[in-house]
């Protein structure tokens, strides 16, 4: 196992799964002093296992990466929690930021989340606007939610504010070891933000700092119901007020029965690129 006595900023954890094109176009859009993060890759079980060799063909050697093998397909809950166990165990950085393969990062993305972090200590985590865009079709549309913490407590109950790819927290938020929790199926990031604001507030920084990309296999839409009725589980345990918790509920019941194909064109229509 590698050592880095040398604190750095942030931990950026990717977990992977037989995508290293993907891996290769997200982490060659990720810029930030080299000596200041450190990349986590969890191989969740790959046909074909990825090495550093794989990952330096299509970056920087000055950029630290840590591989971490896992003997079969576990699923995504265990690829990431492997990786922040890991990461714990080093203490040695106060972030963790996200990034998932084929997704892609503004130049600016992790100096500002960074900074902002730095600047405004009571914020435990924060996410960022993005853009959802199919590769296949160029089809796009722009994800905007609310800012700031009161408004985004609210509308967690409808949806899941943070996008997974945009979000930076401070590891200190999880001194009680809490990881992504395994009882929501295809939604365990939805329940880990609800841990994470339970320790202090939150925030978006309202730019769009991530493209994420439609992937028509990935876990979103290929296991769309179940992730919708983990999603109720977690508006259910987690959501404080009544009527916002009544409504979310009914929101997600409704988004079973719809078409996801109706709901991109509804999304495209009013927030289309």
């Amino acid at each position: 196992m590698k050592s880095y006595p040398q604190k750095i900023d942030f931990y950026l954890l990717i977990p992977f799964y037989n995508n290293l094109p993907g891996l290769l176009h997200s982490l060659q859009s990720v810029q930030y002093d080299a000596d200041k993060y450190t990349v986590v890759i969890v191989d969740d079980g790959s046909s074909q296992p990825i090495t550093l060799d794989d990952v330096y063909k299509g970056i920087s050697r000055d950029v630290s990466v840590e591989i971490l093998q896992l003997p079969c397909n576990k699923g995504i809950t265990i690829a990431l929690n492997t990786g922040l166990q890991w990461i714990l165990k080093q203490n040695n950085a106060p972030f963790i930021a996200r990034l998932d393969c084929g997704d892609t990062c503004t130049p600016e993305r992790f100096y500002h989340q960074v900074t902002f972090l730095k600047q405004h200590s009571q914020i435990k985590l924060v996410g960022s606007w993005c853009i959802f865009k199919d590769n296949t079709t160029n089809a796009a549309y722009r994800y905007i939610t609310p800012t700031q913490h009161k408004k985004i407590k609210r509308g967690m109950h409808f949806r899941n504010i943070f996008i997974h790819p945009t979000v930076m927290w401070r590891i200190d938020a999880m001194k009680d070891n809490e990881l992504y929790p395994d009882t929501y199926p295809d939604a365990e990031d939805y329940g880990f933000f609800y841990q994470l604001m339970q320790k202090g507030e939150c925030a978006i920084i309202p730019e769009y700092l991530v493209t994420c990309e439609i992937n028509h296999k990935g876990i979103s839409l290929s296991s769309r119901k179940k992730q919708l009725k983990s999603r109720i589980k977690v508006v259910k345990e987690y959501g404080r007020n009544r009527v916002l918790r009544y409504l979310g509920v009914l929101k997600l019941r409704l988004l079973l029965i719809i078409p996801y194909n109706i709901v991109f064109s509804i999304k495209k229509s009013l927030y289309g690129v």
